[in-house]
């Protein structure tokens, strides 16, 4: 499902603050991602070793993707919200 999106229709001026923020922000959603995605790396690299661990594995395994989603999602609200885009 392709969501759709209502761009600004003049030029949308950005202050070095709110260039700033953005950057922190994606910066942040960069770090936190790669958090989820070695959590979940690392309890599948376990499970293998140890097949015995996977009830315990499986219960972070199933909690990272949803972390990652919301991750993209804070920062697409910040996104939209500077540059002045409105979801349809």
């Amino acid at each position: 499902m392709m969501l759709r999106m209502k761009l600004p229709s003049e030029p949308v001026t950005i202050t070095p603050q709110q260039i700033a923020t953005l950057n922190q922000t994606l910066s942040d959603v960069r770090h936190n991602i790669n958090n989820y995605l070695s959590l979940m790396t690392a309890a599948a690299e376990i499970v293998s070793r140890k097949p015995e661990m996977a009830p315990r594995m499986l219960a972070n395994l199933v909690t990272q993707p949803q972390k990652v989603t919301d991750e993209m999602r804070r920062f697409s609200a910040e996104f939209e919200k500077v540059l002045q885009i409105q979801r349809e």
